[in-house]
């Protein structure tokens, strides 16, 4: 491992320049497929990464080809210095985003908006104030959708996250779809992922094709229109014609998008995933505290990085839980 040259690059071609950091393992909802039933056993403060701490990594990040950091949790506006972060951060050469549960959000409009934040994504998987009740066990609906129009009102581009479970609210895909009819944002269908605690089975995971079946079902296929993908994105999109908005698909499970992956994750408390499927990390923090060098730790984990899905390259190895069963829970990975 001579220099630090390409660090960010893995043995199979891919250049990483997009790193999501979660800034808290805490929420205010409790979603059932991001939180395990009885919580998670959160991370004593003084092993947290601090505004100072987040914004050095950060840098080190950028300086090694980093162009775009997304802020994550938990909900990353619970942190009581998130004003600071926003500000330090911004002022590093990079697209900086977040995602939101969108429950305080209106409180920081200001602050997104000084900072340059433009770009957002609010997760939101039921139009139906009973259902989002079950699945986040708050009774926060009518606060998140109040301010999910009133992001766009204020000039934001979202993307709205919608975790699909069969059974629950699947039959709710063309409710969605329908948003975009007069709104102009992106409805994005994730396909259930398994992590500790969630109970996932493969059973419970809406797939791409079904998605798109009930989709034909409802529309014409003739107005359904294929958009071309950024680069390096994570969905497929589509536009239905006439519509303001759009809606894309995240098939994490059935068909993922491994081969163009751009993507690293450092956790609250200063650990590298790389990958969200990966069951090993890398401590940073640890050896930043100490005042080493962390870029070969890095350097290490990126090239480890398996081809697909951190080795669960088949189905028949995702259904095996003793393959995923030691990877964290959702919400102290960072959305």
């Amino acid at each position: 491992m001579k220099g630090h040259k390409d660090i960010l690059k893995d043995k199979h071609g891919r250049a990483h320049n997009y790193l999501r950091i979660s800034l808290t393992e805490r929420c205010n909802l409790r979603c059932t497929y991001c939180m395990p039933e009885n919580g998670v056993q959160l991370t004593p403060k003084g092993h947290l990464m601090t505004y100072e701490e987040i914004y050095d990594i950060a840098r080190l990040f950028v300086k090694h080809g980093v162009t775009k950091i997304r802020l994550t949790g938990g909900e990353p506006l619970i942190r009581k210095d998130i004003p600071v972060i926003l500000e330090k951060l911004a002022s590093l050469p990079v697209e900086l985003t977040m995602t939101s549960n969108g429950i305080t959000i209106d409180r920081f409009i200001p602050d997104l908006k000084n900072n340059g934040i433009n770009k957002l994504n609010i997760s939101l998987d039921s139009l139906d104030a009973e259902k989002f009740k079950e699945i986040t066990r708050r009774d926060q609906f009518g606060k998140v959708y109040d301010n999910l129009l009133l992001l766009i009102k204020e000039g934001f581009c979202v993307k709205l996250n919608v975790v699909l479970i069969k059974g629950f609210n699947d039959n709710e895909i063309i409710d969605f779809i329908q948003l975009t009819r007069k709104l102009p944002l992106t409805v994005r269908f994730i396909e259930f992922m398994p992590f500790d605690g969630n109970k996932w089975d493969i059973t419970k995971m809406v797939s791409y094709n079904e998605v798109m079946h009930r989709i034909y079902e409802t529309y014409d296929k003739n107005t359904v229109l294929r958009i071309q993908d950024a680069p390096n994105d994570t969905s497929k999109n589509y536009h239905i014609t006439g519509y303001q908005g759009t809606f894309a698909i995240i098939s994490s499970v059935t068909n993922p998008f491994c081969d163009t992956c751009n993507r690293l994750r450092l956790t609250a408390n200063g650990q590298l995933k790389n990958c969200l499927f990966s069951s090993t990390e890398s401590d940073l923090l640890t050896s930043y505290r100490h005042g080493k060098p962390i870029e070969p730790i890095i350097q290490k984990a990126v090239q480890s990085k398996f081809s697909m899905r951190g080795g669960m390259d088949t189905l028949e190895k995702l259904r095996d839980p003793n393959l995923h069963s030691n990877n964290r829970s959702m919400i102290s990975i960072g959305g």
